[in-house]
């Protein structure tokens, strides 16, 4: 769903940018209370990973293609201000080094993917998850449902920015219905790719998983007929194994990354995706305009000057993977430093008997 230059018109163009760029500026506040010295590094990978499955493009009908936005998995991974960052890095490097959604069409697309997407996914995922059972299965399933919903919002709301500017004269009831049609088949591939990925995550390190968190339910005992709290128990020390496994988890997603941009992507169909397909049917697409860096050595997700198509795309990929994960990883590493900067020393002081009683809580909490 990346939308090019010349889709909609300079002002609303202009005035998507200025809500993308206070989202992105209220997101850098909120991902300061997300992050920690363990998800920093895994936000930058999952903003790696998204672009990775971006290049897998999945049939979804008669000559139309749909790949994942990211939004729902970001945030149920790593939280929802922190997803809307990573999906924007993964933006501006598709823009910039791939010339893939254009550049003054930014703000448009971080709007809808990462902004729409991240937000109604993240708020369903959250009312599922209070009314399911607490185990891993409904959060899963909550991701599911979540990411389904979250692609037919993002072509809805894209549709909204083409009916105030839009640069053809076209039925919007008539783009409405095939956008919403064609991405809630999207919607179901980007759909099983989070649940997927999610149900991964949480059966090796569930901490890892921002989503969740805080599911488990306190241990009750009956005392005299009635259900009371159970008292708290001293906290059981941490295996060596479980504090260092994120590096496995995380070693183990860039692997996973590297194979599916570097490898997979050259068996993704080639049908244009669901906007591609609804601009080329009603003609939106005449009045798309060449990308401003189509002559990077990197557009079109191929190597200038490298033959093979395989190994072009493959090294184009893996260059991808490689750039996002460094400037998602550096990025997410400066909000988190940031916030132990803004830490007082009277916090500091605190901080032993503010971690001694999150500890306690978090061992005094067990499914029954």
């Amino acid at each position: 769903m990346h939308v090019p230059d010349g889709f909609i018109n300079a002002p609303t163009s202009a005035a998507t940018g200025v809500i993308a760029a206070g989202a992105i500026a209220v997101s850098l506040r909120g991902a300061r209370r997300e992050l920690d010295e363990r998800t920093a590094p895994l936000a930058g990978l999952v903003a790696a990973f998204i672009f990775a499955v971006q290049m897998l493009n999945f049939p979804v009908a008669a000559g139309t293609s749909g790949h994942l936005l990211g939004g729902a998995l970001a945030a149920i991974l790593v939280g929802p201000y922190t997803g809307v960052l990573c999906v924007s890095v993964v933006l501006l490097m598709q823009g910039i080094l791939f010339a893939d959604g254009g550049l003054t069409a930014l703000g448009v697309n971080i709007t809808n993917m990462a902004i729409v997407t991240t937000v109604v996914a993240y708020a369903l995922f959250r009312g599922l998850v209070k009314v399911l059972p607490r185990t891993r299965r409904s959060v899963t399933a909550a991701a599911f449902v979540a990411a389904l919903v979250s692609v037919p919002a993002a072509a809805l709301a894209f549709t909204l920015m083409y009916a105030i500017g839009g640069t053809t004269d076209v039925s919007i009831g008539k783009v409405a219905t095939a956008m919403v049609g064609v991405h809630v088949l999207i919607g179901i591939g980007e759909a099983v790719i989070t649940a997927m990925t999610v149900g991964a995550v949480i059966a090796v390190r569930p901490d890892l998983v921002y989503g969740a968190r805080g599911l488990t339910q306190k241990l009750k005992l009956r005392v005299n007929g009635e259900l009371v709290d159970a008292p708290a128990a001293d906290p059981e020390p941490v295996p060596a194994a479980a504090r260092t496994s994120h590096r496995k988890v995380w070693a183990g997603g860039l692997v996973a990354s590297l194979v599916l941009a570097g490898f997979v992507s050259f068996y993704a169909s080639a049908d244009p995706d669901g906007l591609e397909k609804v601009a080329a049917d009603h003609g939106i697409d005449k009045k798309a305009e060449e990308h401003a860096v189509a002559g990077s050595p990197l557009a079109d997700y191929g190597v200038e000057d490298v033959d093979d198509a395989r190994l072009s795309g493959g090294l184009a990929g893996v260059i991808g993977v490689g750039v996002t994960v460094v400037a998602g990883t550096g990025v997410f590493w400066a909000v988190r430093r940031r916030r132990t900067d803004d830490t007082s020393p009277s916090d500091t002081t605190n901080t032993p008997d503010t971690a001694s009683t999150t500890s306690t809580t978090s061992t005094t909490s067990t499914s029954v």
